[in-house]
């Protein structure tokens, strides 16, 4: 029994609009099965609407405060990184355990997430970060990016037309034919797809880019046009497909590109994202001054930076007539499936790091190297080291 003698914490989230809950009755059930013992905060998964009854009947235990679950939990599992809980009046990874272990989204290349590393770090816990599980086929069934990413990209598109003042498809009218709006995406791996297909069902016309030959194949067969960016591929493509950083050269280049097709969009939806590390900046300012005035730009790499120099962190506001959207944690609107989606990827993860009652944190393992973020008092993931020293 894998968990045996193990307590794992499901607190309930303190960031503002988070409605998701890192696990629901059936990973529960699964878990309590493996031998653990499971606390789930009172009210932690109404957001997303799983109940303290549907929890008790898997076998978890409701726990009323926050700071038990933390106290009691050998490993706490949760949706967001630690953050300030108010009710409490103490920050979340200070609440922790010292040595305790922790499973979230840390975003930890961040570097409005750097202090709180920073404090894992000291209180000597042991964190793994959900978005850095590489792509490879063993992971495929933990990998919680992509199922996030696949409702970030859907939202996105649906914020975007919320925005924009104007009509997507095109309409016929008493006074004519009203042109559809054009809508771009940067950045067509799973978010950026799903992006694009949606804006193509609402009736748009779509062009997109990514330095990656295989997204801009993917993006061409669900009926974007592409924007052409010669780029040699070893230099654009990492480790299980994903984006690699590039030389600034190289980014101002692409911003060269983009320059035209941006100022000629309804909405620009981007994507691009670095495993682990910061986002790339591939929409500056003077890109923005040239959009017509009520267009949209919906930032979905918010979370780890933002694409667009002028996007906000979890804020959505007018620059010179265009709407700029940083909304973060785009998942948690669509909280239900969301969760689901979430709490399996989630519950596979932490069974493939727990051994009969033990994390795992040999870094010679390619998932544990690409999720370990704080242990033994230190620092160790590489793109956040990499952001910090920046």
């Amino acid at each position: 029994m894998g968990f045996k003698g193990m307590t794992v914490g499901v607190p309930r989230e303190v960031m503002a609009g988070e409605q998701r809950v890192a696990a629901v009755p059936d990973t529960v059930q699964q878990m309590v099965g493996a031998g653990a013992r499971v606390l789930v905060q009172h009210g932690a998964g109404e957001g997303a609407f799983f109940y303290d009854r549907e929890f008790e009947e898997a076998g978890a235990e409701i726990i009323e405060e926050a700071s038990e679950i933390y106290r009691q939990s050998d490993l706490v599992l949760k949706v967001k990184e630690p953050r300030e809980n108010e009710e409490v009046g103490m920050h979340e990874a200070e609440m922790l355990r010292e040595g305790g272990k922790l499973v979230s989204f840390l975003h930890p290349a961040h570097p409005l997430n750097h202090s709180m590393v920073k404090k894992l770090a000291e209180r000597e816990i042991t964190s793994f970060t959900l978005d850095g599980i590489p792509r490879i086929s063993r992971a495929q069934k933990m990998d919680c990016l992509t199922s996030m990413s696949t409702v970030a990209g859907y939202k996105a598109a649906i914020f975007a037309a919320y925005s924009l003042a104007r009509f997507i498809p095109m309409m016929p009218t008493s006074l004519g034919v009203i042109n559809p709006a054009r809508f771009l995406v940067v950045g067509t791996g799973v978010a950026g797809l799903q992006a694009l297909a949606m804006a193509k069902r609402m009736g748009a016309q779509v062009k997109s880019l990514d330095i990656r030959p295989e997204a801009v194949e993917q993006a061409g067969s669900l009926g974007a046009e592409n924007i052409p960016f010669d780029i040699p591929r070893d230099l654009a493509v990492g480790e299980g497909g994903y984006a690699r950083r590039l030389p600034e050269e190289w980014y101002q280049k692409e911003r060269e590109v983009l320059a035209e097709h941006v100022a000629k969009s309804d909405a620009v939806i981007l994507t691009a994202l670095i495993p682990g590390e910061e986002a790339p900046v591939l929409v500056d300012e003077q890109m923005v001054k040239e959009m017509r005035k009520g267009s949209v730009v919906v930032d979905i790499a918010v979370d780890q930076g933002g694409n667009c120099s002028l996007t906000r962190y979890g804020e959505e506001y007018s620059y010179g007539g265009v709407h700029i959207s940083g909304i973060m944690n785009i998942p948690a609107t669509l909280a239900q499936d969301a969760t689901r989606m979430f709490a399996q990827n989630a519950f596979q993860f932490i069974q493939y790091l727990v051994e009969d009652g033990e994390v795992k944190t040999d870094t010679a393992d390619e998932i544990i190297e690409g999720t370990l973020v704080t242990h033994r008092g230190e620092v160790v993931h590489r793109g956040t080291i990499k952001a910090m020293e920046k």
